[in-house]
C-alpha cells in the first residue's frame, strides 16, 4: 500500500509564515522534546523522501518501476532543481554516500564545486587588502564555483544505475514545460530576496515578472530547463560542461555585476571524486558519510564518538545534563572544524577521530558546568605540520536532502546545494541558478602569518558542513538520513542519531523533535518549540542562549526487519513515499 507523508514548511516572511505556521506547527511543542509527531511512514519494498512532494513523486515512479536508488535521485534532483532552484539544482554541488547491496560496500562520491583556476586566496579581499561584505561577495559571479552536480547524477547512474538515463528526465521536463504551481516555501523565499534576486535582469524576469515575486499557487513554466534536460538526456553530464549551455554559464558568469572567473577550461575539466567513507563508532553501529572537503561525518563522528561515552538514554531527551554533553561535544568538534578541516586533496589533515585523542577529549565533558572556553586538540599528526590559523567562512542555511532505499536493499543519502538561498542570483541561460560556493571558503586568507587551511586556491574544494549519513550496523545500512541547514547541518543530523539510537524515538519523530544546535558557544534553541523552556536550566549551566528559528530539512529511512521506516522534516515541504 502506498503510504505519503507530508509536511510544510516554516519560515519567517511576515504574510507566509503565518499561513505557514497555520498550516502546519510542531506537534508537541509545550510537552517537552519527546514530540507526538505524525506517524511516520512504513513499506516493505522501497522508500524515497525528499524536500518536495513532486519531487519524491518522479523518485517514487522510477522506483515503482524497478529503478535502483541511484536512477531515482536522478529523477528526484532533476525535479528539485525545478521546483525548488533555491536550494540545489544543475548550477550547484552535491555529496552523495551510496551502500551497494549486492557487493556489500559502501563508498562516497565528491561532487562539490571547485574554484576556478584563475581564482587566488586573495579572491575575496578588496584592492586595499579589507575582506569583502559576505553580501558583496555572494551576489554576482565572484562566489560562483565550478558545478559538480550534472557530473555526480551521470557517475551515480554509471556506477549503479539500471534503468534508462533517458528516461529519468520525463517528470522533470514535463513539468517545466506544462508548469507547476509555485510553492509556499519557494514563494515565501522569493518575497524574502527580491532585492537581491532583481540585481540580475534574467533572475528577476524569472522570479520576479513584472516586479513581483511570485505567489503560491502561482503556475510556473521552465521551457529553457526542459531544453537543458533533454540535452543532458540525449549526451550526458557532458552537455553542461562544454558546448552551448557550458558557453552560457561562463557568460553569465563574466558579464555578472560582479563578474566571476569561471571559463570554459574549468568546466571541462572537471571530475567527480570517489573517496573513502568516513566512520566513527556509535553503540556498536558505524556513523558512515562525506570526509573532506566535507567536515560533516568527521564533525559529527566527533561529536557521537565523545558521547558514546556517557550514558544519554538515562538522561533522556527532557535533560538540561544531556544537553550539556551535546553542547559541548558540539564544540569541541567544531573548534577542530575551523582549524583543521578542509580540502585534503590540498591540506594535510590529522586523525581527527583517532580513538584515544577523542577519549581525551571526552573526558573534558566530565564536568558538572559548560565549558568556560574551548580550543581545538592536538590529535596525532603524522605530516610536517602546518602552523594553521583558524578562518572566516560564513555557511548560511539552504540546500536539501534525499534519502533512498530501493528494493534492492540499496541505500542512498545525497545532500545538495547551490549553498545560499538563490545561490550567487546568477541565472543561466540553460534555466537554472549558479552556486555561490566560493564563499564557504574562508575570507582571511592567514592569521599573524599562520596560512588557513580552508583559504581559497586554484581547483580547490571549499569546505561543507553537509552530511549525508548512512548507519551501518553488521555491514548493512540501517539508518539513512541528513538534512540542509548550513553549518547547524552538523547539529541536526547528530541530534537526529541520538534521537533515534538512544532516546528510541522513530524517524519521524527524530525529525520532527525541536532543535538545540550549540557551534561556539551560544545554544541555539527553536523558537515556538520545548526547546525554548530548557532555556533557564541551560543559562544555569553557563551558556549564552538564544531562541531562535532553526529550520532543517532532515530526511530519514530506517532499514528494520520488518521493513522501512521512513520521516519527512515538518519544518519544510517534505515527504516520504513508499511502497
Amino acid at each position: 500500500m502506498l503510504r505519503v507523508l507530508l509536511a510544510t514548511t516554516l519560515l519567517a516572511t511576515p504574510a507566509l509564515a503565518q499561513e505557514a505556521a497555520d498550516a502546519v506547527a510542531p506537534e508537541g511543542a509545550t510537552a517537552g522534546l519527546t514530540p507526538e509527531a505524525a506517524a511516520p511512514v512504513t513499506s516493505q519494498d522501497w522508500m524515497v523522501a525528499a524536500a518536495n512532494p513532486l519531487a519524491a513523486e518522479a523518485g517514487a515512479r522510477v522506483l515503482r518501476e524497478g529503478g535502483s536508488a541511484a536512477d531515482a535521485m536522478v529523477a528526484v534532483q532533476a525535479v528539485l532543481g525545478l521546483v525548488e532552484p533555491q536550494s540545489s539544482g544543475l548550477g550547484g554541488g552535491a555529496f552523495l554516500v551510496y551502500y551497494d547491496a549486492a557487493t556489500g560496500t559502501l563508498t562516497t562520491l565528491d561532487g562539490r564545486e571547485t574554484a576556478p583556476m584563475a581564482a587566488t586566496p586573495k579572491l575575496f579581499l578588496t584592492e586595499d587588502g579589507e575582506r569583502m561584505g559576505f553580501w558583496d561577495a555572494v551576489v554576482g559571479g565572484l562566489s560562483v564555483g565550478t558545478p559538480g552536480t550534472p557530473m555526480l547524477m551521470e557517475e551515480a547512474h554509471r556506477r549503479w544505475g539500471t534503468a534508462s538515463w533517458s528516461g529519468l528526465f520525463d517528470d522533470a521536463i514535463g513539468l517545466a514545460e506544462d508548469g507547476f504551481p509555485t510553492s509556499l516555501r519557494l514563494a515565501m523565499a522569493v518575497t524574502g530576496d527580491a532585492e537581491r534576486l532583481s540585481v540580475h535582469p534574467e533572475t528577476a524576469a524569472y522570479f520576479l515578472p513584472g516586479g513581483t515575486p511570485l505567489q503560491k499557487g502561482e503556475t510556473l513554466r521552465n521551457p529553457a530547463y526542459a531544453d537543458t534536460l533533454r540535452a543532458m538526456a540525449e549526451q550526458g553530464a557532458d552537455a553542461l560542461y562544454e558546448g552551448e549551455i557550458a558557453e552560457g554559464i561562463v557568460a553569465a558568469v563574466r558579464g555578472a555585476a560582479q563578474p566571476g572567473l569561471l571559463s570554459l577550461e574549468d568546466l571541462a575539466a572537471y571530475k567527480v571524486v570517489e573517496r573513502e567513507a568516513v566512520c566513527a563508532p556509535y553503540h556498536g553501529a558505524e556513523v558512515c558519510g562525506m570526509g573532506p572537503p566535507s567536515s560533516g561525518a568527521l564533525t559529527v563522528g566527533q561529536i557521537l564518538a565523545m558521547l558514546d561515552r556517557y550514558d544519554l538514554a538515562a538522561l533522556g531527551p527532557d535533560s538540561p545534563e544531556a544537553w550539556r554533553l551535546i553542547g559541548d561535544a558540539s564544540r569541541l568538534a567544531f573548534a577542530d572544524r575551523g582549524l583543521y578541516m578542509a580540502d585534503s586533496d590540498f591540506v594535510p589533515m590529522p586523525d581527527l577521530l583517532d580513538e584515544a585523542y577523542l577519549a581525551g577529549r571526552a573526558v573534558l565533558l566530565s564536568g558538572d558546568m559548560a565549558l568556560e572556553s574551548v580550543e581545538p586538540g592536538t590529535p596525532p599528526w603524522d605530516h610536517a605540520a602546518l602552523d594553521l590559523a583558524p578562518g572566516l567562512d560564513l555557511s548560511l542555511p539552504s540546500t536539501s536532502h534525499i534519502s533512498i532505499v530501493d528494493a534492492d536493499g540499496n541505500a542512498l543519502s545525497m545532500t545538495t546545494t547551490i549553498e545560499n538561498g538563490f545561490g550567487s542570483r546568477v541565472w543561466a541561460p540553460g534555466g537554472f541558478l549558479l552556486n555561490n560556493e566560493l564563499t564557504d571558503f574562508s575570507f582571511a586568507t592567514h592569521d599573524d602569518g599562520r596560512p588557513v587551511a580552508n583559504r581559497v586556491e586554484p581547483g580547490k574544494r571549499p569546505r561543507s558542513s553537509m552530511a549525508p549519513t548512512i548507519v551501518m550496523r553488521d555491514g548493512a545500512p540501517v539508518l539513512v538520513i541528513g538534512s540542509p541547514g548550513g553549518s547547524r547541518i552538523i547539529g541536526y543530523v547528530a541530534q537526529a542519531i541520538v534521537a533515534h539510537m538512544d532516546w528510541g524515538m522513530d524517524p519521524q519523530a527524530a525529525v520532527s523533535m525541536p532543535h538545540l544546535v550549540n557551534r561556539f558557544g551560544t545554544y541555539d534553541l527553536e523558537e515556538g518549540t520545548a526547546a525554548a523552556a530548557l532555556a533557564p536550566d541551560l543559562e544555569a549551566l553557563g551558556y549564552e542562549v538564544n531562541v531562535r528559528g532553526l529550520n532543517s530539512g532532515l530526511h530519514a529511512i530506517a532499514v528494520t526487519p520488518d521493513g522501512l521506516i521512513g520521516g519527512a522534516d515538518p519544518r519544510r515541504e517534505g515527504v516520504a513515499i513508499g511502497e
